[in-house]
């Protein structure tokens, strides 16, 4: 397996740990399916992975922890496009999954999404593949980066923040929960089924937090500067809506050498891997370079 072939190997992984189903559940599995099988850049899977395999491991034992990252993930993107929650009516291109299937049917793809990726990492076969401690390990990592002091969380100061003047450290910490954790969860998982040594976590650990608030940023640059065809969505609705972003609070010029810094500071994270880390150190680059 080469880096280049992550994605599609994803999707695929995706595909099969879907259900086939096609009775009385056939709404809810094309709704699941709508949203998780819609691309995306799969960054979290891909940390997953890549980690993985640096540190040592089997890439095969750590693919369905990838995938389990990435059904949470989207879980989380369905719910934050409720009208309850953010209220956006696109994403990625094409109406957000409750603009297809309506409010109730979105909410409980995205209960069945998460659940699933628990169910994924817990399976007598994955667990065997992967080992019960390394198996237990990782998915203890999602759990605590999905709850109440990661996305959740973080969603939660997100909306008691909307229309709110906040200060940068709470705009810091809301999105180091919301956006940063599963990131950070991500590389922390590959190094768990790697079983890797205390010095690559702490390595992973830098490049993740890193990234995490440098995707962030640049998402609320983009916000600003990309265009709705690129972005999939319409522009301004931070603005729009009321919430602090970095842009508003540091100014365009700052929040674009804060992503410059970040991305350095991710880069150099890197170092005990040596050559072995120059995929990764790439794909910081890139994330900080892209235009959607």
């Amino acid at each position: 397996m080469i880096q280049s072939d992550y994605p599609a190997i994803i999707e695929q992984m995706l595909e099969e740990l879907l259900p086939q189903e096609t009775s009385l559940y056939e709404r809810l599995v094309d709704s699941m399916r709508y949203s998780l099988l819609d691309g995306g850049k799969r960054v979290r899977p891909t940390l997953v992975l890549e980690f993985c395999r640096i540190c040592g491991g089997k890439m095969e034992a750590a693919l369905p922890y990838a995938c389990a990252v990435e059904m949470v993930h989207t879980y989380s993107l369905i719910h934050d496009d409720l009208p309850c929650m953010d209220n956006d009516d696109m994403r990625r291109g094409k109406p957000s999954n409750h603009k297809t299937y309506g409010e109730d049917t979105a909410l409980l793809a995205g209960d069945a999404l998460l659940t699933m990726a628990f169910e994924t990492m817990l399976s007598p076969d994955n667990v065997a593949l992967a080992g019960p401690d390394r198996a237990a390990e990782a998915a203890f990592i999602l759990a605590s980066a999905a709850g109440m002091r990661g996305m959740v969380g973080g969603q939660v100061i997100d909306l008691a923040s909307e229309g709110q003047a906040i200060s940068l450290e709470t705009l810091h910490r809301m999105d180091e929960q919301k956006t940063g954790a599963l990131i950070l969860a991500a590389a922390r998982m590959g190094c768990a089924i790697a079983g890797a040594n205390e010095i690559q976590r702490g390595a992973a650990a830098r490049y993740a937090q890193a990234v995490g608030l440098s995707f962030q940023i640049m998402d609320d640059i983009l916000d600003v500067t990309g265009d709705a065809e690129s972005l999939g969505k319409p522009t301004g609705s931070d603005a729009d809506n009321g919430k602090a972003t970095y842009v508003s609070l540091m100014g365009l010029e700052k929040a674009q050498q804060a992503v410059r810094d970040l991305t350095a500071e991710a880069v150099k994270a890197l170092e005990p891997f040596g050559p072995e880390a120059k995929y990764l150190a790439g794909f910081a680059k890139n994330l900080a370079a892209r235009q959607n």
